[in-house]
């Protein structure tokens, strides 16, 4: 009989009601009638349990039992303003009085910014150009930069690459989601529908083109930020006018170059690919003598197939993607070179203990 007990408490703790308050992190008031959506992610993608409106106290309720099955997070959504904000609820934490932070929106760029700007270049022997480009935008300010006519997030892709481009959005505090870009003004220009909202975004680029090396790539940068880094692995070199040696990297021995230009104009000679020279130096956690490497192991993401349609209309296309070059390019990246010249071990190890 006590055994019985204990399973009915354990059903309660796991099918019990979801309830928090959703609040306007722009003006700091509750937000009514924002829509709060809870989902369970399964690996057949985001089941949807019920969805609800918030009060005037911008509080919300949602009773509907979640179905049994293996202990897994819950995702909570919340749309304001036609943005998406998430909230994840791992397995094990409270699911009362869950708050979820939203603001308002606005087509102007405000306090966001792009804070770095990375293209990893990878010639191959197969006679294929692999191009891997990430953007970490940082918004500083209490607003969503929102534009979906003219987009957050534009970019150029050469002829040779005939459009095809595999985009992944990453919202602060959020997941990789899959997203597919909107034609641009010009032929082979293109825009995304992404809203940047306050903290740190990433927007990765996947593409590649027939290339023979040696051979000359061009490409224009329309989203700018600051200095542009181009990265060439072991065995590959770069020529170009605008460029700027910024050292090796240590473990990947990737040779970094600054580029202070809209233009991405370059000889390129030799093949290579970033993961040819990753690990010579140590195990993946090896340090390096203090400096944090580009290369890093990341897990699996869930990544979602949204398009510009929202999460219910799309629950079926959900499968898991692996961020395994854009991934290592960002997260060890944005350490690394955030604050200056790699080139100087003084001025990194100074840094990276402050």
């Amino acid at each position: 009989m006590k055994y019985f007990a204990l399973l009915i408490l354990a059903a309660g703790l796991a099918f019990g009601a979801v309830d928090g308050t959703v609040t306007n992190a722009t003006s700091g008031k509750p937000q009514a009638g924002a829509t709060v959506t809870l989902f369970q992610p399964t690996q057949q993608g985001p089941q949807f349990i019920d969805s609800v409106k918030t009060d005037a106290a911008g509080k919300f309720t949602i009773t509907k039992e979640v179905p049994s099955g293996p202990p897994g997070p819950l995702l909570l959504q919340a749309v304001y303003g036609g943005v998406q904000y998430n909230k994840m609820l791992p397995p094990g934490r409270p699911t009362t009085g869950v708050a979820i932070p939203v603001y308002e929106s606005s087509k102007k760029q405000g306090g966001a910014k792009v804070e770095q700007h990375m293209i990893l270049i990878e010639p191959g022997a197969d006679g294929v150009l692999q191009v891997s480009e990430s953007y970490v935008l940082k918004n500083d300010g209490t607003t969503t930069w929102n534009d979906p006519d003219a987009g957050t997030v534009q970019f150029a892709l050469p002829a040779a690459a005939n459009g095809k481009v595999e985009v992944n959005t990453t919202a602060p505090g959020g997941l990789a989601v899959r997203k597919a870009p909107d034609p641009g003004p010009k032929p082979n220009t293109f825009k995304l529908d992404f809203p940047v909202k306050p903290g740190e975004s990433r927007v990765d680029l996947s593409w590649s083109m027939p290339f023979k090396t040696p051979g000359e790539f061009e490409n224009k940068i329309l989203t700018k930020g600051g200095l542009t880094r181009l990265v060439a692995p072991v065995g590959v070199t770069f020529k170009g006018e605008s460029l700027k040696d910024l050292g090796q990297e240590p473990r990947t021995k990737a040779t970094i170059w600054g580029l202070d230009s809209d233009t991405v104009k370059i000889s390129i000679e030799g093949t290579g690919a970033l993961n040819e020279g990753a690990g010579q130096s140590g195990a993946p956690g090896d340090s390096n003598g203090g400096q944090p490497a580009l290369t890093m192991n990341l897990p699996k993401l869930y990544g979602m197939t949204l398009g510009s349609a929202d999460i219910i209309e799309t629950a079926g296309a959900v499968k898991w993607v692996l961020a395994s070059v854009l991934g290592m390019l960002v997260v060890g990246f944005v350490i690394l070179y955030r604050k200056g010249n790699p080139n100087s071990d003084t001025e990194n190890n100074a840094r990276g203990r402050g």
